[in-house]
């Protein structure tokens, strides 16, 4: 079984998002996480058959998710915000990227470790979480828009000395949660640039036209039924666990991806059996406690429901709950 070593901050978001009913900040977090990231691109990045997800998730550039950059159709040479990415034009409606980065692409970059000529060529991926598939237009034509942005940010501004060979390849990766049609729901699609026709005797490589790939990703309902070993099983029931309220068997399923048991923060014994809910060093998860009470002290949310969401999601006693609603309360 494929599985990555898991964070403390992976395992944060995953409590956080327990209970989310929508696609807010919260679950949005999660799909920010390297760990998740990489599950994704496991299944939807051809240039990552054959690699683990360990690999997969080194291959991310951490700087890349973390930096500023602003893309603009006369600017393309601007910063691009792996959390909150925008593209805009004087006039235009401002446009946000939920998640742009770059990740190596292992087939077209060399190490160097016996010729010493190295050379890194990246991937330029953009992964979008869409509440709704029927927003009002077509989500393909959305894609391949935020697709031709993210080529087209590549290069500076664009003179005759322009280098056109530096271009890499962007993936613009949708995940659609709700109002799937029912013969759609579970279903992945792939759309990318084809030479469909040549005339005459000639032959062209593929990686000088291969820039862009449109990847929509249909869940459905909740609930997933897909035959154990089918192509995309381990992408559809990785997402379909994380994407809506978590079910009894949410870490069942994470831990089939996602190994935190190594990390020794992460764990005590109880009883000398290992309990996920219950084995979660607290103090770890106080970020995560705090946020929780303060939203829900922000809605008014009666003070027997705050405590009881501490035990549900932290895997906390009635008492320890009480105390650390105590703490943070007299905090602020």
């Amino acid at each position: 079984m494929d599985r990555m070593q898991g964070s403390m901050g992976t395992l944060s978001a995953m409590q956080l998002t327990a209970d989310t009913t929508g696609l807010d900040a919260e679950c949005k977090m999660l799909l920010h996480r390297k760990e998740v990231i990489s599950v994704i691109l496991k299944g939807t990045v051809e240039e990552y058959e054959g690699y683990s997800l360990e690999e997969i998730m080194d291959f991310i550039e951490a700087d890349s998710l973390e930096g500023t950059k602003e893309v603009s159709v006369n600017r393309t040479n601007a910063q691009v915000r792996g959390d909150n990415a925008e593209f805009a034009q004087l006039n235009e409606k401002v446009s946000f990227f939920d998640l742009l980065f770059r990740a190596k692409n292992p087939v077209l970059s060399k190490d160097g470790m016996l010729s010493g000529d190295s050379m890194r060529v990246d991937l330029h991926i953009d992964i979008e979480s869409q509440k709704t598939y029927r927003p009002g237009y077509p989500i393909e034509k959305r894609g391949l828009y935020y697709l031709a942005r993210s080529l087209s940010a590549q290069l500076s501004l664009v003179t005759e000395q322009t280098d056109y060979g530096g271009l890499e390849k962007c993936y613009s990766i949708w995940i659609c949660r709700d109002d799937i049609p029912k013969q759609e729901q579970y279903s992945v699609s792939f759309y990318e640039i084809a030479n469909t026709k040549n005339i005459g005797d000639c032959m062209v490589n593929k990686k000088d036209y291969d820039l862009i790939k449109l990847v929509i990703i249909r869940l459905g309902n909740m609930v997933y039924n897909g035959d154990e070993g089918s192509e995309g099983y381990r992408l559809l029931r990785f997402l379909n666990a994380i994407m809506y309220p978590h079910e009894e068997d949410f870490m069942d399923t994470i831990l089939d991806y996602i190994d935190f048991s190594a990390n020794e923060e992460l764990w005590k014994e109880t009883n000398g059996m290992f309990s996920l809910g219950q084995c979660i060093l607290e103090d770890g998860m106080e970020i995560g406690m705090r946020a929780m009470v303060m939203d829900n002290l922000e809605e008014h949310t009666p003070v027997e429901r705050i405590i009881e969401k501490l035990q549900r999601h932290f895997g906390l006693s009635r008492e320890r709950a009480e105390r650390y609603y105590e703490k943070f309360t007299q905090e602020e």
